[in-house]
């Protein structure tokens, strides 16, 4: 892999990981325009690099609400409790999706742009619906908990975005906007590092044949760019902005159906 192909995928990854225009999406259409020979066989680590880097970046970000939470639990906070139970409750259909139907979801990621198209007019309808919601001061409930999850695990398809459906869903169930965004993005992190951890354990992913310059280029492009994506989504969510987004998803899914269609 090219050192500017590298930078590009990073620059892609950091910022439609928290955009919500689907960042498993435009990785797919990415690596169509650049061709499938910039893509080698390493670009399942390289692909885990750029999700570790942007799980990094959420950490940064929501530091002061990760470190208040661990606190909280560590002292017996019922509150702080409550909220852990959720964001693992909400993980659990993401798991089960993963484990159960690994092999499936991997045969979706072969470059079907035509499935990518589709998947993100669906993630701009639901922004486009979420937009539109009014805000509330609502809490999310174990019951929303559950769904999010469930939409979290839809996400896992390419071209869904994972912040978009899951941020739509809570602010859809009346929850507060401010805090879907901050349930959705502290939601992710545990299932990053423990996918990162299952394929390291597994032998998926191994460093003998990657380059190491390419996979830092990477790393630091998403990094960088999911720090000011992320800061950037928050305040983009409590101003109720996520409808501008649907339009850019149909669009770009539109051109990609075309595209799909056409080459085919």
């Amino acid at each position: 892999m090219e050192w500017l192909d590298a930078l590009i995928l990073g620059v892609i990854q950091g910022l439609t990981e928290f955009l919500p225009v689907s960042s498993s999406g435009h990785l797919e259409l990415g690596k169509a325009i650049l061709g499938d020979n910039s893509v080698p066989e390493e670009s399942l680590l390289f692909t885990v690099v750029l999700h570790f880097a942007t799980a990094l970046s959420t950490i940064i970000v929501f530091r002061k609400d990760i470190f208040n939470l661990l606190a909280g639990i560590f002292s017996g906070q019922k509150e702080d409790m409550i909220f852990a139970g959720k964001i693992i409750l909400s993980m659990i259909p993401a798991v089960i999706v993963g484990l159960f139907f690994e092999e499936q979801l991997e045969a979706l990621f072969n470059g079907n742009i035509v499935l990518v198209g589709c998947m993100l007019i669906v993630t701009g309808l639901l922004l486009f619906l979420a937009g539109k919601a009014k805000n509330t001061g609502k809490n999310i409930g174990w019951k929303d908990a559950i769904l999010i999850g469930i939409s979290q695990a839809i996400a896992m398809l390419p071209g869904i975005s994972r912040s978009g459906a899951t941020i739509s869903t809570s602010v859809l169930l009346g929850n507060d906007r401010t805090k879907a965004a901050r349930f959705s993005f502290l939601m992710v992190v545990p299932l990053i590092f423990g996918k990162i951890a299952k394929d390291i354990v597994s032998g998926d992913i191994s460093m003998e044949s990657s380059a190491s310059m390419p996979l830092l280029i990477g790393f630091i492009a998403a990094f960088v760019t999911g720090l000011i994506a992320c800061t950037w989504m928050i305040s983009l969510v409590r101003k109720a902005k996520l409808h501008y987004f649907s339009y850019y998803c149909f669009a770009v899914g539109l051109i990609a159906i075309a595209a799909g269609v056409f080459n085919g």
